[in-house]
């Protein structure tokens, strides 16, 4: 009989039964599909999941818990799509490629992760590095590492000498002849072979520099860098594996080339006149501003020797742009998705981004939207991520203070729920 009670608990243990809930009392919570804050709402866990939402201030039985956040404003897990979780700007930065080892990399890396979550953003696109990204999202997904849930592109595809040419700016005898292992392509096939090999790594998206770029050592940062045939076979395979194709782009040529090849995204976009804004919302294509990036690029560009010569001119002319852009293909109807480029400035101020899209004549709440649900819609994950509902995955986060009244309360992260596991309180 006493096996047969015990073996009962164990069933009933393992059917979740008495399976622990957690209640978060939350004292105004951001509904980001209606753009409204709702007041005295209770989120019930259990397990990884949301259970319900409800009006009111409901208690567990013995062996739930509460959280009391009523003072503060409750919101989905934020999402950054335009991140580089390997590095981080230093005026070393350029150097440090000949002395870091992918252990070394790593290493560097677990911190980003970490500052990132804590900082509220509880899922990033990863778009651009060595490779080490694919190992690190594989630690965060196996609970190894604190960090976010990662969706990387490995390493970006570029043409040779383009802006994600690993060998700009060496020495002739250390360049060699990169590769599409190395994500360098000339020509269709060779552009097949990079998202293929990409594909093999472990990438989720397909990053492709379709422009020159601000911060790589040469010299153009706006001139198309793809042609056409290139863009259209990297997008055709990319298809065939069902994912994502997202395009650096500061001139505007190489954004169209990319947009009429079917990118999912054109990432910066900063010259991007009204014609190439009316085929992007023809197309349905997105756009991740990166306004953070640019405003930090041109800041720190003014400081005498923090960037190679060639790099601090392209920053103080290219990174100012980038805001007046993206309030003018909001405006146009463009849609946009909440990205940074994490990297370009210190991981863990992601919420600058905010900032500077009130700035540019956002709504406050709309902005916190980008961020959430939008994001989820962009990335096809809508159905689990991206709100507050039931049967959704528990990523929560609280702020203190009002976010429709003060956008920069979004600095102050208080209260970070990850998949049901608490990471900050």
């Amino acid at each position: 009989m006493r096996k047969l009670v015990l073996s009962g608990l164990a069933l009933m243990l393992s059917l979740g039964v008495f399976a622990q809930k957690t209640y978060i009392h939350a004292g105004k919570l951001v509904d980001v599909k209606t753009k409204k804050i709702l007041t005295e709402q209770t989120i019930v866990v259990e397990g990884d999941k949301i259970v319900s939402v409800s009006a009111g201030y409901q208690s567990g039985g013995g062996s739930d818990q509460t959280i009391d956040l009523k003072n503060s404003t409750v919101m989905p897990g934020l999402m950054d799509m335009h991140v580089h979780i390997e590095g981080e700007t230093s005026p070393t930065r350029y150097v440090d490629g000949f002395r870091d080892n992918e252990a070394d990399i790593a290493y560097k890396a677990v911190p980003f992760a970490e500052k990132t979550l804590m900082a509220g953003f509880t899922t990033v696109r990863d778009l651009g590095g060595s490779g080490v990204n694919i190992a690190l999202r594989n630690a965060i997904a196996a609970g190894r590492v604190n960090g976010p849930r990662i969706y990387t592109a490995g390493r970006s595809i570029a043409p040779t000498g383009g802006h994600a040419d690993p060998t700009n700016g060496v020495k002739r005898d250390l360049m060699g002849d990169p590769g599409p292992d190395q994500g360098v392509i000339n020509g269709p096939y060779e552009a097949r072979k990079a998202v293929r090999q990409a594909v093999k790594y472990g990438s989720d998206v397909i990053k492709v520099t379709a422009t020159g770029g601000v911060l790589s050592v040469a010299r153009d940062g706006s001139a198309p860098q793809f042609q056409q045939d290139e863009l259209d076979a990297i997008v055709q395979t990319a298809n065939d594996f069902g994912i994502h194709v997202a395009a650096h782009a500061h001139g505007d040529e190489g954004m169209q080339r990319a947009v009429k090849a079917g990118v999912h995204s054109i990432e910066h976009g900063t010259m991007m006149t009204d014609e190439t804004m009316a085929l992007m919302k023809d197309k349905g294509t997105w756009y991740v501003p990166t306004i953070t990036a640019g405003m930090t690029a041109a800041q720190l560009a003014e400081v005498p020797g923090y960037y190679p010569p060639v790099v601090a001119e392209k920053a103080r002319r290219i990174g100012p742009q980038i805001q007046d852009t993206f309030a003018k293909a909001y405006k146009s109807g463009v849609k946009i998705a909440f990205g940074t480029d994490a990297a370009v400035y210190p991981h863990g101020d992601n919420y600058r981004e905010f900032m500077y899209m009130v700035e540019a004549g956002m709504p406050h709440l709309e902005a916190i939207q980008a961020a959430t649900i939008t994001n989820a819609i962009f990335m096809n994950i809508e159905d689990k991520l991206g709100s507050i509902e039931g049967g959704k995955i528990a990523d929560i986060i609280a702020v203190n203070g009002d976010p429709e009244q003060d956008i920069a309360v979004m600095k102050e992260v208080v209260f970070v729920m990850k998949e049901g596991k608490v990471y900050k309180q």
